[in-house]
Order: structure tokens, then sequence, then C-alpha cells
């Protein structure tokens, strides 16, 4: 899954990809480098983000949207019920949504039964998760509450067979709580769903490594997650990812 955010701060490429042209370019070339989806998301979730109303994040989407067409699968990474529906009216087939169906109430009837879902993991809320986030055991705590969603998306009307969780990578975690996660993948894929994992250029490499070149942490932490059982790998380097994600699974 290729990244492509449209906004102007995001941890990561805010505001490279904020000309519409540059990111449907971006999007394009994702999938030529062979990511088999591509998240696009007009909102930044980066630690200490404020949102953006729902008008913004259109403002920023649509146009990027609009000159896709449906020639690249896309998912569209928000938690607003008109965000996701104009996504979907213009081809999109997931909805990525970091609150888990916890922020807008009317995200699950637009999700129906004709659309991918996404259900993440977060402690607190952008601004204030990383603020001394606390776990007695990270990965059943992180299990126990995906299990709830996937339950809560299921009794709206989504099946299950379409939804895939997130453990929330960076969303609430310190560092050993990634790690952990990462490592015991098992207690999350025990729920029967395909696992997302998005460790690419989070904070966390750069703390392990003291790097800010963090291409060759975010492909060690993808590689770790595939060889765990993870299934989609978030990430916004493709063909790096790709080409190890290649080898790694010839080996395995």
């Amino acid at each position: 899954m290729g990244v492509v955010n449209v906004t102007p701060d995001s941890f990561s490429d805010g505001g490279v990809h904020l000309d519409p042209d540059a990111a449907a370019g971006a999007a394009r070339r994702m999938v030529e480098e062979g990511a088999a989806i591509v998240d696009v998301g007009g909102e930044s979730t980066r630690p200490g983000s404020d949102g953006v109303s729902a008008e913004e994040e259109l403002r920023r989407v649509v146009p990027v949207l609009d000159r896709l067409g449906r020639e690249v699968p896309l998912s569209i990474d928000t938690s607003k019920a008109a965000v996701a529906r104009a996504a979907l009216e213009r081809g999109a087939v997931l909805v990525n949504d970091v609150t888990a169906l916890q922020g807008d109430p009317e995200l699950a009837e637009v999700v129906g039964s004709n659309a991918y879902l996404c259900l993440m993991h977060m402690q607190g809320a952008p601004r204030t998760m990383q603020a001394e986030p606390r776990y007695d055991d990270v990965a059943a705590e992180v299990a126990s509450f995906l299990e709830a969603r996937l339950a809560f998306a299921v009794a709206q009307g989504i099946p299950e067979e379409r939804i895939c969780l997130d453990p929330g990578i960076g969303f609430g975690k310190t560092v050993a709580h990634n790690l952990e996660l990462v490592r015991r993948l098992d207690v999350l894929l025990a729920l029967g769903r395909p696992v997302v994992v998005g460790f690419s250029r989070k904070s966390s490499l750069r703390k392990l490594t003291g790097s800010d070149d963090l291409l060759g942490a975010s492909v060690a932490a993808a590689v770790a997650a595939f060889e765990r059982g993870a299934t989609i790998l978030r990430v916004h380097d493709v063909k790096p990812h790709v080409d190890a994600l290649t080898v790694a699974g010839a080996i395995a």
C-alpha cells in the first residue's frame, strides 16, 4: 500500500503532494513500482496534529481522485463519511479509518457492503496520543480493541471478509510498544483478518537508528512484519519495499 498524503503537515511527506497533478503522478508511479493499492489522505494524523474540516479534506483529495479516475486502485485515508462517500464515488475501493468507526457515526453506512474497510487502533487522539501512552499488555489490549471494533463493523452490515485490521504503529505507542506489536503479530492474526502494518518512516525508527535516513529501517521493519504474517505493508517508498518483500517471499 503506497502512501500519498495531500497535506501540508504530514510527518513524512507533508507538502510534497499538495499539487493535485504531483499527487496523481505519485500514485501512478507507485502502482508502476508494484503497489497493489495507493492510500490517499487529506488530513494529517501525525502526533500533535489538529483535525481539518470535511470541506477542507474534500478540497485536498477530490482533485487528486478526479485526475486518477479509476485507473489506479485507491484507498481513502479518512474518518469522515462525506470524504469516504466522495472517494468511493470516484473509484476508491477501501476506506482506511484511523478511528475504527468511532469518529463519524455515518461512516459505517457509507462503507456498507460495497467497499473494503481498515480498522486501526489508536490510544487517544492525534493531538494527545503520544503523551505517555501506557499499556499492561500492548498486544493483548490492541487485539481486544480491534476484536470489538470488528464485531461492531459487522453488526453495522459490513461483511467481515471485507475488513482488515491495523495495530496503529506510532498511534499512542512508545518505541517498545511498536516493536512488541510486530514481535507478537500472531496475537492480532488470531482474530482471523488480514493485518496492515505501517512502520514506514515512523519516528520510532529514527529513535532506534539515530538517523534521519529511514529507508533501510523502514524496509527492515516491513520485512519483519511480513515474516510474522502481515498481509498489507503501508509504505512511502514503494519499489525498495516491493523488491525486499519479493526476496523475503521467495525465501519464505
